[in-house]
């Protein structure tokens, strides 16, 4: 195995030296750097990272914990935090809670012993109940893609999800919508009231009853609630599901039922993945910048172990934007062929 001696012997360097152009610290010359280099590059050394962790107290390593990676989102959000880490140097260490709050625990509490430099915990669920476990944590921790209250000593780096239903509630009324049902998630409360107050400001209301709760956030789960929605108010014509995956299950629900969507039936989605752009018809959604989200907190995370210090607490809030596709139109609107 090549050492960092062999490395300083066919530089004509000392292993200081070696070391410090390898950790980017202390006074070397360029010459002497590009001379290094170069005989790591011919020795085909390789940093015993193990070694220099115990030295410095630092692994570069950065843990991510997330839900799921099964989904377009969190999957998005990991590549892109990888990403940031990579070109900045660190490493990326992966969790995810599968749902399961004993699993989530378990994680969260070994995570806290092991030598991870910071933690990025993207998604509220599985383990807001959990956080206190890291109320000693010695390395820094931020929140990312929150919805539900964040404790008070972490930043978080989230969306505007009250905006989003906003933005879908909004659109809806300008097409002429007044009788409408949800399809949501009990963990999306702010994205159904966003939603509502684009009713309220013209002095309509989107009553408890017209609020389904999906049974899983899957296709099926959204089909169930749309199929419930459709059978409680017939009337209904127009959708808002928090999750674009209900959202399919809900065209999925208009076919069985015999509606046309989107002339006798609108439905808009929210996160804007990939699979909408797809479907038929194409999903209208509020895309929500999940890539930007994560880059910004691990960005943060990052200055933090630079500086050397616990990021301040603050709350990030980033701007949906709603994609208006083939799934809505004006209500009583027909096809262009038709009477």
């Amino acid at each position: 195995m090549v050492t960092m001696q062999d490395v300083a012997e066919r530089a004509g360097v000392t292993k200081q030296t070696v070391s410090n152009v390898i950790r980017g610290r202390g006074a070397v010359s360029l010459p002497t750097a590009a001379r290094v280099r170069a005989a790591i590059e011919e020795l085909g050394y390789t940093p015993n990272l193990v070694a220099r962790s115990l030295a410095t107290g630092a692994t570069r390593t950065v843990g991510l914990f997330v839900p799921t990676v099964t989904g377009s989102f969190y999957a998005d959000i990991v590549e892109e935090v990888e990403d940031v880490l990579d070109a900045n140097g660190y490493h990326l260490l992966l969790c995810t809670t599968r749902l399961d709050g004993e699993r989530a625990k378990r994680h969260l509490a070994g995570l806290t012993s092991r030598s991870v430099d910071a933690l990025l915990i993207a998604g509220d669920r599985d383990l807001i109940d959990h956080l206190p476990l890291l109320a000693e944590a010695a390395f820094p921790v931020a929140l990312c893609a929150w919805e539900t209250d964040a404790p008070d000593r972490f930043p978080v780096v989230t969306i505007d999800y009250e905006r989003a239903g906003f933005l879908a509630g909004r659109h809806l009324r300008e097409l002429g919508h007044e009788r409408v049902a949800v399809l949501a998630s009990p963990d999306h409360a702010p994205r159904v009231a966003g939603f509502r107050r684009a009713f309220t400001a013209d002095g309509l209301t989107v009553p408890d009853g017209a609020v389904h709760l999906a049974s899983e956030p899957t296709p099926a789960g959204g089909f169930a609630a749309a199929t419930a929605a459709l059978t409680a108010d017939p009337r209904t014509t127009a959708l808002f599901a928090t999750h674009d995956v209900l959202a399919l299950g809900a065209l999925e629900a208009a076919r069985a039922a015999g509606r046309s969507v989107p002339y006798d039936l609108s439905i808009v989605g929210h996160d804007d993945n990939p699979e909408v752009g797809v479907a038929r018809p194409a999903l209208t959604s509020v895309a929500i910048p999940k890539r930007e989200m994560a880059r910004e907190a691990v960005e943060l995370l990052l200055r933090a172990l630079t500086k050397s210090g616990v990021p301040t607490n603050s709350m990030h809030l980033l701007r949906p934007e709603l994609v208006v596709r083939d799934s809505t139109a004006p209500v009583g609107c027909a096809p262009a062929d038709g009477p």
